[in-house]
């Protein structure tokens, strides 16, 4: 029997599982498909890390995130483990000879995206891989009813055919009962095999918070608590806005969204690993893949569009075990936003066959042309010509996407491209180089074969650090080498993508069917609902509204969120009420400072308050007593 709590202890130095890890890994170690369901921070890697290693071949492991893939893989070689990503951002060199070293055994885990299933170069490799099982990474995107679903993971369950005696894993920290179901009937599970690990966070209080003024309250929470923290925000200005407003009241803060630089962001986030910067402002882009246990605090000013969007992005607080806590500000306006939010979600048909239409004529694509073609897509640009707005046609471009007429990727991670205009012989006869310019060009040559005969990704950030440059120094010099004809370089892009997966039709012949447009669009009204009524709900323990919602029936109250606590306060509040009454039953002047040295100054206060505007009792000013 495969002992693999060696494994973890040797590699990990973790003495045994937690939760379900262990059940997990011998089931699909018996070759069994398996769903696991694990809360953020569960540990979710190690069932399938664990048995890659103690198993024949390679484990596929599919993610939706390159930024993840990288941070995995890193982590794993670190440990000595044979780990591989195929991603976006690598030449087709790169790309087979990293299939090439998974079919000849150098390579234990193979991290690909879900589109690079559809590749004929990987399905004619993957025919000469011997794979030891497929884990699902966010498995829940391959249901139509999973809150995050994408049509490209659809292609999971056609490689299944090309491979159909090798086991699935699949893990996901948000699915309702009835996305475990589908979760399953879209992989072809063999039989139902479902482990869960509770959803309750006992370390982490939930609370709703009714306010008008957002920003106040928000600088309020920070300066009356301490530890990392993050706060999501709905849009890319509204992180830069709010964390320049934190800067200005003294508290540590930097914003983070996709649009910025990948040097940018890495910068960033490090800074908040490391604790040189407390509060990091984010989209949800901020999130997958961060492992920072210590997160004390994570605030949303506005509600995510359904539970599971915020049961994850509060997860992220308090996975160290120590008390956390999630905030989710609202006021009364709120509800009617959330709402909104299924109309500019799911535009109208005829707006987004207009849409199909306009990307036509932008492109100058004729009618039956078209399938196949990439081209780079300036949402501004296009939304300026037209006249429409940027979220309307990114929610139009999502629904044409998902009826197969589109491939749109709205950030893409195009890195760097350079080679050399000159021969190496010519670069060592230079003698007007600049020192900036000698250390950029070593550090190139140093890093990447090829450069004098085709085109090369490069890793500007990587140059930088082995030339001894700050990013934009090395920006700059490569800039200038280009002018001067030594190299060609072209800079990252991050224009959104557009593939035409079929040839251009008329906008009025497109099939929006209901399992792309009706059926999503009630789903989602039907998750806004859901959010609403959780914020709106004062009398249920927060804790018990979540596992409620994901089919977990918790034994009692948590006893921390704003509802327990509302409650607690309450009553204890009428037991002290009963106690003042007890005492100024024998119908006696009582003096108001001994009935607040004995009950408390602030608490008998508010009580006394109470029953005078009840006209209960009454005062000279020094002594109160019953009334008759």
């Amino acid at each position: 029997m495969t002992d693999y709590r060696a494994i973890l202890r040797t590699y990990w130095g973790y003495p045994d599982f937690r939760g379900v890890q262990q059940e997990i890994i011998e089931s699909i170690g018996a070759g069994k498909d398996t769903l696991g369901l694990m809360p953020t921070g569960g540990g979710k890697s190690i069932t399938f890390q664990v048995p890659a290693l103690a198993m024949d071949g390679v484990c596929l492991v599919i993610t939706p995130l390159i930024s993840l893939m990288k941070d995995q893989v890193d982590h794993l070689r670190h440990r000595g483990i044979q780990a591989a990503a195929i991603h976006s951002g690598m030449r087709r060199a790169e790309i087979v000879q990293t299939m090439e070293n998974a079919i000849f055994g150098g390579v234990k885990l193979l991290y690909i995206s879900p589109e690079r299933l559809a590749s004929d170069l990987f399905r004619v490799k993957l025919r000469h891989m011997k794979v030891s099982f497929i884990t699902v990474d966010e498995a829940h995107c391959i249901s139509q009813w999973g809150y995050d679903f994408r049509p490209s993971y659809l292609q999971i369950a056609q490689i299944r055919q090309l491979l159909p005696n090798t086991p699935i894993l699949a893990l996901t920290a948000t699915a309702t009962p009835e996305v475990v179901e589908d979760i399953q009937r879209q992989l072809h599970f063999r039989a139902s095999n479902v482990f869960r690990m509770s959803f309750a966070r006992a370390n982490l209080s939930y609370i709703v918070r009714r306010t008008l003024d957002k920003e106040s309250e928000i600088i309020h929470i920070l300066r009356n608590t301490s530890g990392p923290a993050i706060v999501y925000m709905r849009s890319r200005e509204a992180t830069r806005t709010l964390a320049k407003t934190l800067l200005q009241h003294n508290i540590s803060a930097t914003w983070y969204h996709a649009g910025l630089e990948p040097t940018v962001k890495e910068e960033r986030q490090n800074l908040w690993q490391a604790d040189e910067v407390r509060v990091m402002v984010a989209t949800n882009a901020f999130g997958m893949g961060i492992d920072k246990p210590d997160v004390s605090l994570v605030i949303h000013p506005d509600a995510p569009s359904s539970i599971e969007e915020y049961f994850q992005e509060a997860g992220r607080a308090g996975r160290d075990g120590n008390k956390a806590y999630a905030v989710l500000l609202y006021d009364k306006e709120d509800a009617k936003k959330l709402m909104n939010r299924v109309t500019t979600t799911f535009p109208e048909k005829e707006f987004i066959r207009k849409v199909y239409d306009q990307i036509a004529y932008f492109f100058v694509i004729g009618v039956g042309s078209g399938a196949g073609h990439t081209f780079e897509f300036s949402l501004d640009k296009f939304c300026h010509a037209f006249h429409h707005f940027p979220t309307r046609v990114h929610a139009a471009l999502e629904i044409l996407q998902r009826a197969g007429y589109f491939d749109y990727d709205p950030n893409p991670d195009n890195r760097a491209r350079l080679r050399f205009l000159l021969q190496r012989e010519d670069l060592y006869r230079l003698d007007q180089a600049t020192p900036n310019e000698n250390a950029v060009i070593t550090a190139l040559l140093r890093a990447y074969g090829g450069l004098f005969v085709d085109f090369c990704f490069i890793d500007e950030s990587f140059v930088a650090k082995e030339a001894g440059l700050s990013h934009e120094e090395t920006y700059s010099t490569l800039r200038g080498l280009d002018k001067k004809r030594i190299v060609k370089f072209i800079p990252r892009k991050s224009i959104p993508l557009i593939t035409y997966r079929t040839n251009r039709m008329d906008g009025e012949d497109l099939i929006i069917g209901p399992e792309v447009y009706e059926d999503r669009k009630a789903e989602f009204a039907k998750r806004i609902q859901a959010m609403v009524a959780y914020c709106e709900n004062d009398s249920e323990c927060r804790s018990r509204q979540l596992l409620s919602y994901f089919g977990e029936t918790a034994s009692k109250d948590c006893g921390h969120c704003d509802v327990c606590l509302a409650a607690r306060n309450e009553q204890s509040d009428d037991h002290l009420r009963q106690a003042i009454l007890q005492l100024l039953s024998d119908k006696k002047g009582h003096r108001l400072t001994e009935i607040k040295a004995k009950f408390g100054q602030t608490e008998a206060g508010k009580i006394l308050n109470h029953l005078m505007a009840e006209e209960r009792v009454t005062t000279d000013g020094s002594h109160i007593w019953l009334k008759d």
